[in-house]
Formats: structure tokens, sequence, C-alpha cells
């Protein structure tokens, strides 16, 4: 896999300022079921490196000392595949923690996960799921055959459970990004089209939508090198920043825990 990081570096981009910490996010590791080829830590079903029990330790104690932290954000590859995944949601809610579970959707069917979406539910886990489009060629071009169907069941099996629906609070937004070096459409539109056709087509509600950049490292950096278009890409996020953005830019007000 070609490394991109090296020519991040002279892009020109502005710096950012830290805000006022208030999410602990945690990459519980990189072992996932799927190997998406814009994943921005090439996770996949061959990746061991998962988080040390030591570390999961710490960030319960974390989370405990720091009254600022009102959120824990938990990622991966896919961070359910974690012995403690269950251990760290617990510990996190015990002490009043909103928690976010960036979830793949597909984990949901995996045979050693049987009441996983239960799990969350009974939790008041906040589910952020991955659902590039809602069109099965799409999905299947950035994450394989069959992760569609699975995407779909996984959806369902959520709003079964009261995900998605306003009356139950129990939060599911859905996350898109590009198929390939572009940027996303309007969200607010996009958001309409999934709305409609996720509706119509298979029943599924959700609360939000939310679009984002693939950033050009990692296995889409990588892709953009080899196809030689890494350079226009970079010209592409250049041309299209906007200031305003920097204010609600994420990685502000979190302290991201590898």
């Amino acid at each position: 896999m070609l490394d991109s990081k090296p020519h991040l570096f002279p892009t020109g981009f502005p710096q950012l300022k830290r805000d006022g910490v208030t999410t602990l996010q945690v990459n519980l590791g990189l072992k996932c079921n799927q190997s998406c080829n814009h994943c921005h830590v090439a996770a996949g079903p061959s990746r061991t490196e998962m988080m040390s029990e030591e570390t999961l330790d710490s960030v319960i104690d974390c989370l405990n000392r720091v009254d600022s932290i009102n959120t824990l954000d938990i990622t991966g590859g896919a961070p359910e595949l974690h012995d403690g995944f269950r251990r760290l949601i617990r510990a996190a809610r015990d002490l009043g923690k909103q928690v976010i579970d960036r979830c793949n959707l597909t984990i949901l069917s995996e045979p050693d996960q049987k009441g996983l979406a239960e799990f969350l539910a009974d939790q008041q886990v906040q589910v952020v799921a991955s659902m590039p489009c809602y069109l099965q060629e799409n999905v299947e071009s950035q994450r394989g055959k069959g992760v569609y169907d699975k995407s779909i069941a996984g959806l369902q099996k959520l709003n079964a459970l009261g995900y998605g629906h306003d009356e139950s609070g129990l939060i599911l937004n859905l996350v898109y990004n590009p198929g390939g070096a572009y940027l996303p459409p309007s969200q607010c539109e996009l958001e309409q089209a999934y709305r409609q056709r996720l509706k119509d087509d298979f029943g599924i509600v959700f609360n939000a939508l939310f679009t984002i950049t693939n950033m050009p490292i990692s296995r889409f950096g990588s892709m953009l090198l080899s196809k030689g278009k890494f350079p226009a890409y970079m010209d592409l996020l250049r041309d299209s920043f906007q200031p305003d953005n920097l204010q609600t830019v994420m990685c502000r007000e979190l302290i991201s825990v590898s």
C-alpha cells in the first residue's frame, strides 16, 4: 500500500486550534468483518491489532476523572469485536456519559454478535451507522458483495428496537461518504433522498444523515496515488475549503485514543 502521508504536509491548509475537550474517541482495534476501500485505518478481517485491557481500563479511569468529557465515541475497525466492548459501554453509562457506537451495520448479523442490537438499545447507545448509499451497487462497490442486504437487515433490526423513531430516544444516524475522488453532495438534499428511498423500499427510518469527505490517507490515499489522482484531489479539497467549517471540525473537541 502506498503511503500518502509524506504528500499531505505541504498543502497550505490553515492551522486548527483546539477547543475545550468534550469527547473521548476510542479506537478499540483494527479487526473488522469488512475491508472497505475507503477505510482511513485500513481495517479488515486479517488485522489483529486490538486495544489492551490496561489501556481500556485507563479510558474508563479518564471518563471517571475528567468531568468535561461527556461523550464516549467508540470506533474501530468494528469496535464490537473487542472483548471489552460491552464492559466499556456499561462503565461509561454508569458514569452518566453519552456513548456513540460507530457501527458498520453488518456486524449485527455476525453469528458471535447475537444480542448486540438489544444490548445497544438497553444501554441507550447512539448508533452512527455507515451507509454509503441507498443503492445496492454503490454500497457493494465500496464494501463488498452481500454488504447491502446485511446493512438493510441491520437497520431494520435497529428500527424494530425503537432506533430512529423520535419518540423512543434511541438515536440512529447514518453516514454517507463518496465512492470516489469527489466531494459529497448537499447533505440536506441527500438526506431527503435517503429518507424517501429507505422508507419506500424497506420501511426504514433514521434520525439524521451525515455526509463526510474521504480523507486522502491509508487505503483511499494509496488508491489516489496509484491512479495519479492525488494532486487533483488535494486541489479539489483546497479549492472547496470554507473557513466557516473550521468551527465544527470535530477533532477540535475530542481526544482520540488508539
